[in-house]
């Protein structure tokens, strides 16, 4: 039985180096432009930034906010490039709720996505101390769902260059005054450096992690504050096992590699070994 392309596309993409999802992602949709809409909708890349031209503010592109080539700001909630025939929003006339396909959220979940920019912009200046953050919310059946997106590059000296980019999608399912709350979280760090000191070094990888959970939310701040915990509880658990795999590992390959120390060095402490273990056979 032949393969199925989609899923052929996703094992390839997966053992490809992440630090160019983009550049694959487009090489493989030009060559099955079919799986196009199915791939942007399931391939997490490192994230893009625009500018607002209303507000002159910094935004982040996902497939969240895509209709097309036009992208919607989370803080003048217009698309740009401007979408044919669009209401407010970029919406148009005739409406149209959820993500994606030129929708903005109802009046309800637009006014928690702007308290919710406002609130994450608070948290990346916390912790990022720099950097870019978006939030974008739709409109369900059964109540809302979302995307918090963070993006920090370190800055370019010539020789090394870093880039942090989060992902996290949630569903908050409204039961009464409990919310059930199912996030889907996804890091990408790509690190690489031309140092002299340590010659050339690429260091990428994404991970990918998900919880849900059951919290009490009576209203709308509510849900803003309890989707702020559940991210920040999540990125800091995905920043310590990244810690610990990537980096912890990458230094015990190292160093069984090479030795930090001068050969006559490692030489003269062999040496005083051999002859304290001689003078106690002796």
């Amino acid at each position: 039985m032949a393969a199925d392309p989609f899923d052929s596309a996703l094992d390839l993409l997966r053992r490809l180096n992440p630090k160019h999802t983009a550049d694959h992602l487009n090489a493989i949709i030009s060559l099955a432009p079919d799986l196009t809409e199915d791939l942007l909708s399931s391939v997490d890349q490192p994230l893009a930034v625009r500018r607002c031209k209303q507000t002159g503010r910094d935004y982040l592109l996902c497939d969240y906010n895509r209709d097309g080539d036009s992208y919607r700001s989370p803080w003048s909630n217009k698309f740009d490039p401007p979408l044919d025939e669009a209401g407010p929003g970029g919406v148009g006339e005739a409406g149209n709720e959820g993500a994606g396909e030129g929708a903005i959220p109802g009046e309800r979940v637009r006014k928690m996505e702007i308290k919710a920019n406002e609130a994450f912009d608070v948290y990346r200046e916390l912790y990022y101390e720099g950097g870019v953050s978006s939030v974008y919310l739709w409109d369900q059946d059964d109540g809302f769902a979302g995307v918090v997106l963070l993006k920090k590059s370190s800055p370019q000296d010539g020789t090394t260059q870093g880039v942090w980019d989060s992902i996290h999608v949630f569903e908050a399912t409204e039961r009464g005054r409990t919310t059930n709350y199912r996030l889907t979280s996804t890091v990408i760090l790509s690190l690489s450096s031309t140092a002299n000191t340590l010659g050339e070094l690429d260091l990428s990888g994404n991970m990918t992690r998900q919880v849900e959970q059951d919290l009490p939310a009576e209203t709308d701040e509510n849900h803003i504050a309890n989707i702020g915990r559940l991210v920040e509880d999540m990125e800091l658990k995905m920043r310590n096992q990244l810690q610990e795999v990537y980096f912890g590992k990458a230094r015990d390959v190292v160093g069984d590699l090479r030795s930090i120390g001068s050969l006559s060095a490692g030489q003269r402490d062999r040496d005083a070994q051999r002859e304290i273990i001689s003078s106690m056979r002796g």
